[in-house]
C-alpha cells in the first residue's frame, strides 16, 4: 500500500488503526473541521506517528492534491452531508486523484434495527425529514436509500470490478458493541433533533420525549440491535 486519503475522517480513528498495519504507507485524511483535524493531528503526534498527517478540506469541493496522487481513497457515512447530485462530482473527483489501478471504497448504512418502539420512531422521523430536505435518495421518506444505489454510483463514474460487502454489528445489551454504538446513538440523536424540527417533520417536545424513552427502551436487558453496513469498492481503469 503507498498512498491513502481517508475522505472526511473525523477524528482519523480508522487512519490511525490503519498506521500500525502499514508502517509504511502515506496516509493523509481531510476533513471540514479545523477543531477535528486539530484533534486527529495531535493524536497522531502523541502515538510518535510519523506516516499519517490530516489537513483541512472541504471534499464537497475540488481537493488540493495533483492527479493521480493516491493508490486508495476511502470514505466512511458520507450520508450526513452528501445530497444525491453531489456523489457523481464526488467520485469524479476520486477518479482524478487515483492512480491507474487504484481502488475507491465507500461505507454507507440505513439505519438500526432495533426492538425499541421509540428508536424506531425517532429514525422514522429522521429519513423523513432528510428526505424533505433533498439530502437522500429515498422515494418515500421511510430509508436513507443510499446502499442500494451506491454500486450504480460507483459504476457510472466509471469505476471498473465493482465490489460489495455487508457487515452486520450487532449492539443488543450484552454484546461486545453494545457500548460504543449506544453511544454514538446517543449522541447522535440529541444533536439531529434541532434538524428534524426545522423540517416540520416533528416538534421539539415529541423529539425530545421520543429521545429520552429511546435512551430508556436501550438499556433494558432485552434490547437487541443490528446495524447493517455496506462498503463498495471499485478500481481506476488503466
Amino acid at each position: 500500500m503507498g498512498r491513502v486519503l481517508d475522505l472526511a475522517c473525523g477524528p482519523g480513528g480508522w487512519l490511525l488503526e490503519l498506521t500500525f498495519c502499514f508502517p509504511r504507507a502515506t496516509l493523509l485524511g481531510v476533513d471540514l473541521s479545523p477543531a477535528v483535524v486539530e484533534y486527529a493531528t495531535a493524536q497522531a503526534r502523541s502515538r510518535g506517528l510519523q506516516n499519517v498527517h490530516f489537513q483541512v478540506m472541504d471534499v464537497m469541493e475540488p481537493l488540493a492534491f495533483e492527479d493521480g496522487s493516491f493508490d486508495l481513497i476511502n470514505g466512511r457515512l458520507l450520508l450526513g452531508f452528501m445530497r444525491p447530485a453531489a456523489w457523481p462530482r464526488l467520485l469524479a473527483e476520486c477518479r482524478r486523484l487515483l492512480t491507474p489501478g487504484g481502488i475507491i471504497r465507500l461505507t454507507e448504512m440505513e439505519l438500526p434495527l432495533t426492538t425499541s418502539p421509540a428508536y424506531e420512531r425517532f429514525g422514522g422521523y429522521l429519513t423523513a425529514a432528510l428526505q424533505r430536505a433533498r439530502q437522500s435518495f429515498s422515494m418515500d421518506g421511510r430509508h436513507f436509500s443510499i446502499t442500494p444505489v451506491l454500486p450504480r454510483l460507483v459504476r457510472q463514474a466509471g469505476f471498473t470490478d465493482v465490489h460489495l460487502r455487508a457487515t452486520a454489528i450487532e449492539w443488543s445489551t450484552g454484546t461486545k458493541a453494545r457500548y460504543p454504538v449506544f453511544k454514538d446513538h446517543f449522541i447522535a440523536m440529541a444533536l439531529l433533533q434541532p434538524f428534524i424540527a426545522k423540517m416540520q417533520v416533528a416538534t421539539k417536545e415529541e423529539l425530545e420525549q421520543l429521545y429520552q424513552q429511546a435512551v430508556a427502551e436501550m438499556q433494558r436487558e432485552d434490547f437487541c440491535a443490528v446495524w447493517t453496513l455496506l462498503t463498495v469498492w471499485g478500481r481506476q481503469p488503466g
